[in-house]
């Protein structure tokens, strides 16, 4: 198979994979071996290295060169043994990197709930995709946080991956998962992990730079394709963009709330304190399901955006 050819197969495989299967959780996933080593070389390293911030940069470049290198040498050895074998090895790869089908089943469980008038329900299918405490949230503040997360993780766990594995194929895809897993288990600003963690959380704000202003810039065009307002999305991010503790996920959240016409952000409960945040958006349109369904329908229309621009790209500079 020509380079380009395997290399477009390859990303629309596996965009394609990930929609109707999602997550492989009956196969071996190449996350939950990364965040094995993670835990495996904490550890070690903080004994081994008086300084935190030393032996988290040490694991940061261990956990992420390791993850790369292997991914290479994989898809080397299988396609030496056979094209066909390295096709279905990177493409595994690539599946693995995407996470468009588990976010919706993931949120939809929230969405499910609430429809059955299952209040507690949705509060504890909510509880597994957020960090807030969600004991005591009504309706609207649990829509709220089922379409902030939607919103954020098209950034993270969609536009991303895919970002990094058009740019360099199934390692890089993987090798971004790696720095999204160091940065969720230790990139916290707590004791344990102020320091130890402040590499992998500065290097995840910098992997995702681009990413989630790219994820931004999608939703202003995917808004009008949804039925949705893109002249608001566009105005709401250029002016609440910056109004969350990422420096990164506003970009999505602003965008993702002026289309829908919603409000987001403001007050979150973590571990019995209430945090107030800055709110992002205007609240012309109420927190109801059909705003969940709306950023739904703009991270699928995101990631197809991105897939025609990419291969015009790749079709005219092959010309």
């Amino acid at each position: 198979m020509e380079l380009l050819q395997r290399d477009i197969a390859m990303v629309l495989a596996a965009v394609v994979v990930d929609l109707v299967l999602g997550d492989p959780r009956a196969l071996p996933h190449p996350v939950v071996a990364i965040g094995r080593m993670i835990s495996l070389l904490e550890g070690p390293l903080r004994r081994l290295m008086v300084n935190p911030r030393a032996a988290g940069v040490a694991l940061l470049v261990i956990t992420v060169g390791a993850t790369y290198a292997g991914a290479a040498l994989l898809l080397k050895a299988a396609y030496a043994i056979a094209p066909d074998l390295g096709f279905v090895a990177g493409l595994y790869i690539a599946w693995v990197s995407l996470a468009a089908r588990s976010l919706h089943v993931e949120s939809g469980k929230v969405a499910k709930a609430l429809e059955r008038g299952d209040i507690a329900g949705a509060r504890t299918a909510l509880s597994y995709i957020v960090g807030r405490e969600t004991a005591q949230l009504d309706e609207p503040e649990i829509v709220r946080g089922a379409v902030e997360t939607v919103a954020e993780n098209t950034g993270d766990g969609v536009i991303a991956p895919l970002f990094y594995l058009m740019l360099g194929g199934p390692p890089l895809a993987i090798a971004y998962k790696a720095v999204n897993t160091l940065d969720s288990m230790v990139g916290y600003k707590n004791e344990r992990y102020l320091d130890f963690g402040w590499a992998s959380a500065r290097f995840d704000d910098l992997a995702n730079y681009l990413p989630s202003r790219l994820t931004g810039l999608l939703m202003v065009l995917a808004a009008p394709i949804c039925a949705l307002s893109g002249s608001g999305a566009w105005r709401i991010m250029r002016r609440d963009c910056r109004n969350h503790t990422s420096p990164n996920s506003g970009f999505p959240e602003a965008a993702a709330a002026g289309a829908l016409g919603v409000r987001l952000g403001g007050a979150n409960r973590y571990f019995g304190k209430v945090v107030d945040k800055p709110t992002i958006g205007d609240a012309s349109a109420p927190l109801s399901l059909a705003a969940y369904g709306g950023v739904v329908r703009l991270m699928y229309c995101c990631e197809a955006i991105l897939v025609i621009a990419w291969l015009a790209v790749r079709a005219i500079s092959n010309d």
